[in-house]
Formats: C-alpha cells, sequence, structure tokens
C-alpha cells in the first residue's frame, strides 16, 4: 500500500508574506500578520474580497493602534474581480489589498 503524504493544496498557497482574510474572528488575522512582523518579514499585505474587507481593514487598524506601533501602511489597492459561480454565471466581487510596512 502506497504511502499517502500531506500535502494538501501544495502550489496553491500565496507568498508567505500575504494574510487572506476570510471568514474566522478578526483576531485570528490580527495574530496571523503580528506573527509574519515577529518572525522577521519587513512587508505584510492583507488580502479579502467581498464582506471580508470590513473585517480587513479592522484588522489593519488593530494591529497599527494595538500591536505594532511601529509598523506603517504602504498601500492600499483597491479592485474588481470577475468570478464564475456555481450555475455558470459571472459577478463582479470587490477587492482590497493592503500593505503594512515596519
Amino acid at each position: 500500500m502506497p504511502e499517502e503524504t500531506n500535502k494538501i493544496n501544495e502550489g496553491t498557497r500565496g507568498p508567505e508574506n500575504t494574510v487572506y482574510i476570510g471568514k474566522k474572528p478578526t483576531m485570528n488575522y490580527v495574530l496571523a500578520v503580528v506573527t509574519q512582523f515577529n518572525s522577521g518579514m519587513p512587508e505584510v499585505t492583507i488580502k479579502a474580497r467581498g464582506n471580508a474587507i470590513s473585517r480587513a481593514v479592522d484588522v489593519k487598524e488593530i494591529v497599527l493602534n494595538r500591536f505594532l506601533p511601529n509598523v506603517k501602511e504602504k498601500a492600499i489597492k483597491t479592485s474588481s474581480e470577475e468570478l464564475v459561480n456555481e450555475d455558470g454565471t459571472r459577478s463582479k466581487v470587490s477587492a482590497i489589498q493592503i500593505t503594512l510596512i515596519k
């Protein structure tokens, strides 16, 4: 019997210094950003789409005001992405990318 490996979604993850915002509690993402900076990353990017955009802004504000006051906001980019729904129709979703730098 061949040995199974734990390489789920290998190669589909983004760069190490990127935190993708989803439906988890806000503090989970704050911890992820703070951990990235504490591990030596000079720059961390926060990305979100749709309803998670407000959570991404909350994460940025908590990181800057409570945990890492020496970190600065480098850039905020907004965009629109076109997604294909399960029924085959296309819809546009807003996206945000917030870059923080030490």
